[in-house]
């Protein structure tokens, strides 16, 4: 394993370390049983000196943030001069490795529904004046990949740590060189302020980030772009323009001319003219949008020019019309995620969204 631990190592007396489960930035993660409680959870451990000084202070920041939508912060612990945060255990992956590797974009249905999660986390961390400061895909985990089970957001207190580091990036200081992964990491997602002034940012930065994350599930890029050549744009708040595939289709521009509106309103470079989280929440709250489960098929060759049927492993196959179709037409033999509802014969699918 990658890491300060081994398997079956115990922390505090009662965390039997039983697998590694990723490391980021700032931390390196493990799976540990919680021998007392007889439950799993998350152990979080610092990767470096300057990190370890700052723990501390981040576990008590994320400790005040409880929400479903926003993982638990269950104990911290000092051992032997290392320090551990314990949060719960999330069994899925993150928002890149479960949705956005997966797809070219996403339909506005399921975009709704992981804006308005995700603004509910958001507005329960400002309600105790917590900003994240590095909120990006990464640091969003999913539950059930496109069914949505669960979503939540997550290091709120090594978030802290990360806006500690880009600052160090940003200002160019003694540490600006181990402190830029963490930066171009989260760059794409990063605020005017958060560039101009890293040290002076409040809770709107977080707005803009939400702003920028869903901005590229609805048109499948990143609103600034990436890397260094970012820069210029967010500091004047020169996004791309959003797609034309995303408004083409009457069955779903409806929702994503709405959805369109609030991401522009959360990209607006004067901090004070970004909406609330609470704002956004009750936006999102007016959105209509189903829920239903998606399934997985594979496009068979179309019956004619305007509808066809989709294959599913062992299940019936599923009616599709071309106005259901959100962007880009698939073409015979390729991967569709759809939902399907009852029809007069086979079932019918909405919306049908091409996946990799």
């Amino acid at each position: 394993m990658k890491g300060p631990h081994h398997l079956q190592d115990v922390i505090g007396t009662r965390y039997c370390i039983e697998g590694f489960v990723g490391e980021g930035g700032m931390q390196y993660v493990y799976k540990a049983k919680d021998t007392l409680l007889n439950r799993y959870v998350a152990l979080k451990t610092p990767k470096n000196p300057s990190a370890e000084k700052r723990f501390h202070r981040s576990a008590v920041v994320s400790a005040k943030v409880n929400h479903p939508n926003v993982a638990k912060t269950l104990d911290y612990i000092e051992e032997g001069g290392k320090y551990y945060l314990i949060e719960e255990l999330i069994v899925g992956k993150d928002l890149a490795k479960s949705i956005l590797d997966k797809t070219y974009y996403l339909d506005p249905f399921l975009v709704a529904r992981i804006f308005h999660h995700l603004a509910k986390g958001i507005a329960a961390s400002h309600h105790v004046d917590v900003v994240h400061r590095d909120l990006k895909p990464t640091n969003i985990m999913v539950v059930g990949d496109f069914q949505l089970q669960e979503i939540k957001i997550t290091d709120f207190g090594i978030a802290k740590m990360a806006g500690s580091e880009i600052v160090d990036a940003v200002e160019g200081g003694e540490d600006s060189i181990s402190a830029s992964a963490t930066a171009v990491g989260a760059l794409p997602y990063m605020s005017p302020e958060a560039i101009e002034t890293p040290r002076n940012v409040g809770l709107e930065t977080d707005i803009w980030s939400l702003g920028a994350m869903m901005y590229e599930l609805l048109s499948g890029h990143r609103p600034f772009g990436s890397g260094l050549k970012a820069v210029g744009k967010i500091v004047t708040a020169k996004y791309d323009d959003f797609p034309a595939f995303i408004t083409r289709n009457p069955q779903f521009n409806y929702l994503s001319n709405q959805l369109i509106e609030i991401i522009s309103s959360c990209l607006v470079l004067e901090p004070k003219n970004r909406p609330t989280a609470d704002q956004i929440v009750q936006k999102c709250s007016e959105l209509c949008y189903p829920i239903a489960k998606r399934y997985i098929g594979t496009l068979e060759t179309p019956r004619n020019s305007f509808f066809g049927f989709i294959q599913r492993p062992d299940e019936p196959n599923v009616f599709y019309h071309n106005n259901c179709i959100y962007g880009d037409k698939p073409v015979a033999g390729e991967r569709v995620m759809f939902s399907c509802y009852t029809g007069g014969g086979a079932d019918r699918a909405l919306p049908v969204v091409r996946i990799k």
